[in-house]
């Protein structure tokens, strides 16, 4: 005689229902595939913005900016004046930077002039007015700039100038809001012209000039993929609010 089989109904429910650590891999696989979405992401905006190609755009929202430019590497106050000087295989060369008070509306985005010549043995060989423009996160923008060259005190050339917006041209990025050693970026983009491009090295560099000694200052490396052996390295400093040292890197 056949015995009935009894089913044990608390063990056939209890292979149907998901334990603390069905649970718990469930939940780790979830945020398993947003951190990878979100890092595919980073990288395909990060390639985008950095690759060498016509599709280089960055996003300009007029209501994005603000009147001044006080980030604490990169300051621009009207009246500022910064005079480097360096020798040269050429002769002794001078350079001086003046913030103006001018504005130049760009994008309808206002931006400050800044003013920057350049003398070889106290003869003007260069004059450029550079158009500069701070974000709302701090981010301090390059909108191009107004250049001439000069031998025997006339204009001979106006290569590398560019305005963003003109003739596919667009800005860059001179100085991050909160750098990062590792971040690279474009800090202009005209084809050919100006492609400029920097790399945040390190953030707490000592550096000693004529003028003074300075720590915690920030440190790029910069270079013009355009011109061969145009690496060099930056040196911005809190307590200048500006760049303090420029250094040749040999090739």
């Amino acid at each position: 005689m056949k015995k009935d089989k009894k089913i044990d109904t608390n063990k056939t429910a209890s292979k149907n229902k998901k334990t603390p650590k069905d649970k718990k891999r469930l939940v780790y696989l979830i945020i398993s595939t947003i951190i990878l979405l979100v890092v595919i992401d980073a990288i395909s905006l990060y390639v985008y913005l950095n690759k060498d190609n016509k599709n280089y755009q960055l996003e300009v929202n007029a209501s994005n900016f603000v009147s001044e430019v006080d980030n604490p590497y990169f300051a621009l106050d009207p009246g500022a004046t910064y005079t480097y000087e360096s020798e040269t295989e050429d002769g002794i060369e001078k350079n001086v930077v003046i913030v103006t008070n001018k504005k130049k509306e760009i994008l309808a985005i206002e931006t400050t002039v800044v003013w920057d010549r350049v003398w070889l043995d106290d003869e003007l060989i260069e004059e450029t007015y550079d158009w500069y423009v701070q974000d709302k996160e701090g981010n301090v923008w390059y909108f191009g700039e107004d250049s001439k060259e000069y031998e025997n005190r006339k204009v001979v050339s106006t290569a590398g100038s560019w305005e963003a917006g003109v003739d596919g041209a667009e800005p860059g990025i001179i100085m991050k809001a909160n750098p990062k050693p590792g971040d690279k970026y474009r800090q202009e983009y005209y084809k050919d012209v100006a492609e400029d491009m920097a790399e945040v090295v390190a953030l707490k560099e000592s550096v000693t000039v004529p003028y003074g000694t300075f720590t915690n200052c920030l440190k790029t490396k910069d270079w013009n993929p355009l011109e061969k052996g145009s690496e060099e390295y930056k040196y911005y400093c809190k307590e200048i609010s500006n760049l303090v040292l420029e250094v040749v890197i040999d090739s």
